[in-house]
C-alpha cells in the first residue's frame, strides 16, 4: 500500500538547461531572452529600484514625516524578569545579553512592572520612578549606566 512516508524523489524526464554555455549547449540566446538591457554582457541594473526608465517608486511616492537622526532607543525590562536572578547578583547589560534578552549594543530601560522579592545591584541605563524605587525597597541598589 502507498504510504506518504515511503514516497520517494520523481526523476525529472527533462534535460537539464545550462544557461550560458553559448550557442553550443544548445541555447540561440543562452537563458537571456531576446533583446534587451539585460541579455547583454556585462549587464546590470543601475540601482536598486530601477524601472527602466520610468520614474521610480520611491521617487513618485510623496514624503511625508521626518526621522531623528540622534533617537536613542531603549530596550524595556521589566522588574518581574529580574526575579529569575540569584540574590544579591549584579544584573548587568553584559549579563542580559549572555543570556539572550538584549542584543548587543542596546540601551536598557528597567520599568516597574511586577514584583521584586531579591536584594539585587542593577546596572542599566535608564530607570523609571517606579523601577527604582521598588529596587530600592527589596533592599537592593541602582547604578545608571553612561549612554
Amino acid at each position: 500500500m502507498l504510504e506518504l512516508g515511503k514516497i520517494g524523489k520523481i526523476k525529472s524526464r527533462k534535460k537539464k538547461k545550462r544557461y550560458g554555455l553559448g550557442f553550443s549547449a544548445g541555447s540561440k540566446t543562452c537563458g537571456r531572452g531576446q533583446k534587451g538591457q539585460l541579455s547583454r554582457s556585462g549587464s546590470s541594473h543601475p540601482y536598486v529600484g530601477f524601472e527602466g526608465g520610468q520614474t521610480p517608486i520611491f521617487r513618485r511616492v510623496p514624503k511625508r514625516g521626518f526621522k531623528n537622526l540622534w533617537r536613542v532607543e531603549y530596550i524595556p525590562l521589566n522588574l518581574s524578569v529580574l526575579n529569575s536572578f540569584e540574590e544579591g547578583t549584579e544584573v548587568t547589560p553584559e549579563i542580559l545579553i549572555q543570556k539572550g534578552w538584549l542584543h548587543p549594543n542596546a540601551k536598557v530601560k528597567v520599568l516597574g512592572n511586577g514584583e521584586l522579592t531579591k536584594k539585587l545591584t542593577v546596572r542599566a541605563h535608564k530607570f523609571s520612578q517606579s523601577a527604582e524605587a521598588k529596587i530600592k525597597g527589596a533592599g537592593g541598589t541602582v547604578e545608571v549606566l553612561s549612554a
